[in-house]
């Protein structure tokens, strides 16, 4: 796709498939809208953290594949493959790593902390999925990896405390 320019706030919240996308407005601040996406979404896990394992990984694949969507949506509008203010994938992949993540404010800032390293390193297959896939599905696989290898570091230091 080609880059244009980028579209209005106005556009933007014109559009709530979009909106949702970039995290309510949270992938829209300029520096680093992925930290600020994750950010974004510790209140959302905070809200899901008391439900059932089960209903916790439905919920999150809904998330996952209701951002596949999102994803796309967004792309139309800001006319780029990977809009870095498309934060949705952040929202999920935090989420994934906190699957049945210890309670408290440590382990939810841990958790916040190894999504992003591994967000930002990317470490094979993550770096795979970022760059051959495409779409609403390439915004969005990537982070659920990166979140699957944050969420094995965090069940491995929880096992050895």
């Amino acid at each position: 796709m080609t880059t244009s320019t980028k579209p209005s706030t106005r556009e933007i919240i014109k559009k709530p498939a979009v909106l949702l996308a970039c995290g309510l407005g949270s992938g829209l601040i300029p520096k680093a809208p992925g930290t600020f996406g994750t950010i974004a979404a510790i209140p959302l896990y905070l809200l899901m953290q008391p439900l059932s394992l089960l209903n916790y990984l439905i919920l999150t694949f809904t998330f996952f594949v209701v951002g596949i969507w999102l994803s796309a949506e967004a792309i139309k509008v800001f006319k780029r493959d990977d809009p870095s203010e498309v934060v949705w994938d952040e929202v999920v992949g935090l989420l994934v790593t906190m699957i049945a993540a210890p309670a408290g404010l440590l382990w939810v800032l841990l958790g916040f902390v190894l999504f992003r390293i591994f967000d930002i390193w990317k470490p094979w297959p993550v770096s795979l999925a970022d760059i051959k896939l495409h779409g609403g599905l390439g915004i969005m696989l990537d982070d659920v990896i990166a979140g699957i290898y944050a969420l094995i570091v965090l069940q491995a230091i929880a096992f050895m405390i």
